[in-house]
């Protein structure tokens, strides 16, 4: 059984445990198990034989007896007694961005609702709005994610931090083989797309077949189909598809463009070259005329040939990169070095898992200037509430913590807090508890089926609030879980940028939020844009990568983001209380 069965059984146990009125922190722990699962680098089915899966993270004895009972019977004993206490496709109905647990029970006690197919009939038919809290719009948000779901076809994409490290893994492994020259992952992994399908790699090697060969034998390759001179496609433990394409030295650059893509700035670069007498192709580049091909070692010569600048591989979007490349206008786009300091994180005041001094740490090896603890406010809804007489102890910790460790200068701890922006717009903390902290971060923990105009009235006057300092997570979204909230983003961008708030990225892969788009207009409409990890545990620091992805994507250089400058400079961005 591979890795992707296993979380995925786990994955739906810990949904058939909500549904039936279980704790958070027990779903949590399946769902935390599922994920350990299927990032595991070896068969997790092996492991359980073995007695070994508790070396997995988030498993312990009783979730391995559950997976050898899977492995062996085909079943969790478990999960078949909750799937006969109510219909088991109520499952599917949580997979439905915008659509909880919690919800989905109600809809089935209160409106009989067990499938996708009913739910879509209650929505058409008007009767999802009967139930309390739930209106028209809920009823319309059911139908359109309905129909992205017939579009784009359900579980077919998974995150881009689930699928990375494996290609990265994958990747360096080939370029260790003896037979290996040039290996380098394309595809939307390359691009640092949101969410992925699978894994293209393109390589050149002195003995094709073998490097073929050492992928089919690769300890994350599950099934691998027969290794050829030109590569091999195989499947990994965790379920993802993964194609190796082995080509000639001197056509390595045509065909890593084409599969890096995307299809639609392939599309765009065919329709320049014809424009050129020329035609595109994995293959190379043909002159229409004489029929003459030319082949390229690198991309930069490719779009040399067709008279443009090299092209990031997360600009090839066809958002207008080509023409920017054709007049010379591409931007110095900012990288994970540039980044000084995370300023939105976590420890165990909250809902983290490490402490003040862990976390800290943790962020000084990064290299980081400044590091800010932002653990959650008193009426964010979950975890630990922090009140105010504990959040004034907190300011005094990193006082001390300052100046015990870090006296020198070269590094320091912001004392701050991620604070729950009301309903009204107002924050959960009175003025006199945030004028003691150093950082605020702000964020809608709550009410997000609030209508366009008042959640964007709400926002803004957060940010306009002159003791915010950032606007965290803004619209809320969790990739392939939930939908942003409505309200209108160049509105809030706009009073951002008038009240000098940042707004962040955020580097959780669940959210990456703001989304690249959205983090363009505010980056045009003069906001200065904040790189953030949301960190819970110290591990959770090295999302600052995904933030900076979606940087990258958004077209944003270092000057637009606000953390990039060492904190002499920073320091004078913050508004004074």
């Amino acid at each position: 059984m591979r890795n992707a069965e296993i979380a995925d059984a786990l994955a739906e146990l810990g949904t058939l445990y909500e549904l039936d009125g279980a704790d958070r922190f027990r779903v949590l722990a399946y769902r935390d198990a599922a994920k350990a699962i299927r990032q595991s680098p070896v068969s997790v089915a092996e492991l359980a034989r073995a007695g070994r899966a508790t070396e997995l993270p988030g498993v312990g004895k009783t979730l391995q007896q559950k997976i050898v009972d899977l492995v062996e019977t085909g079943a969790i004993p478990a999960a078949e007694k909750l799937k006969a206490k109510f219909p088991p496709t109520l499952v599917e109905i949580t997979r439905l961005p915008g659509v909880g647990a919690k919800t989905v029970r109600r809809l089935w006690d209160e409106l009989g609702i067990a499938t996708l197919d009913d739910l879509r009939e209650a929505a058409e038919q008007g009767r999802l709005r009967t139930l309390r809290g739930l209106g028209p719009k809920f009823e319309r948000n059911v139908l359109e994610a309905l129909e992205r779901m017939e579009a784009d076809g359900a579980g077919e994409r998974v995150l881009l931090s689930d699928v990375l490290p494996i290609a990265e893994q994958i990747a360096a492994a080939l370029r260790e083989h003896p037979a290996a020259d040039r290996v380098t992952v394309a595809g939307s992994v390359r691009r640092l797309a949101e969410t992925c399908k699978d894994i293209d790699i393109i390589a050149t090697a002195s003995e094709p077949k073998r490097l073929a060969e050492a992928l089919a034998e690769h300890e994350l390759i599950a099934v691998a189909g027969n290794p050829t001179e030109s590569g091999l496609r195989a499947t990994t433990h965790a379920g993802i598809s993964v194609d190796l394409r082995i080509v000639e030295p001197d056509a390595y650059g045509n065909l890593l463009q084409h599969f890096t893509g995307s299809a639609a700035h392939n599309v765009e670069l065919r329709e320049r070259a014809v424009r050129m007498g020329l035609s595109v192709s994995e293959h190379g580049i043909t002159d229409t005329e004489t029929g003459e091909v030319e082949r390229h070692a690198t991309e930069a010569e490719v779009y040399e040939r067709l008279g443009l600048a090299y092209i990031e591989p997360e600009l090839r979007e066809g958002r207008g990169e080509i023409k920017a490349a054709e007049r010379g206008e591409l931007p110095e786009l900012v990288e994970l070095g540039d980044v000084r300091g995370d300023l939105h994180a976590h420890t165990t005041l909250s809902d983290g898992k490490n402490t003040l001094e862990e976390m800290a740490e943790a962020a000084r090896a990064l290299g980081y200037e400044y590091f800010a603890v932002t653990d959650h406010s008193a009426s964010h809804g979950f975890g630990n509430d922090v009140q105010a007489d504990a959040l004034r102890r907190r300011v005094e910790e990193v006082r001390e913590l300052n100046e015990r460790l870090y006296g020198d200068g070269s590094f320091r701890v912001l004392a701050g807090s991620e604070v729950n922006i009301l309903p009204d717009g107002d924050l959960d903390y009175p003025d006199d508890v945030l004028d003691e902290l150093d950082w605020v971060v702000a964020s809608v923990h709550t009410s997000f089926r609030m209508g366009r105009e008042e959640m964007t009235k709400r926002m803004v006057a957060a940010v306009e609030n002159p003791r915010v300092h950032c606007l965290g997570h803004p619209s809320g979204r969790l990739l392939l879980r939930r939908d942003p909230y409505d309200f209108d983003v160049e509105a809030v961008a706009e009073a951002a940028a008038r009240a000098g708030t940042m707004i962040e990225i955020n580097g959780n892969p669940n959210r990456r939020d703001l989304s690249e788009h959205n983090a363009r207009l505010a980056a045009q409409a003069g906001v200065l844009i904040c790189l953030n990890t949301d960190a819970h545990q110290t591990g959770t620091l090295a999302n600052m990568r995904y933030a900076v992805a979606t940087a990258r994507r958004a077209w944003l250089g270092p000057q637009q983001i606000a953390n990039t400058r060492p904190w002499s400079e920073f320091q004078k961005l913050l508004k004074a209380n």
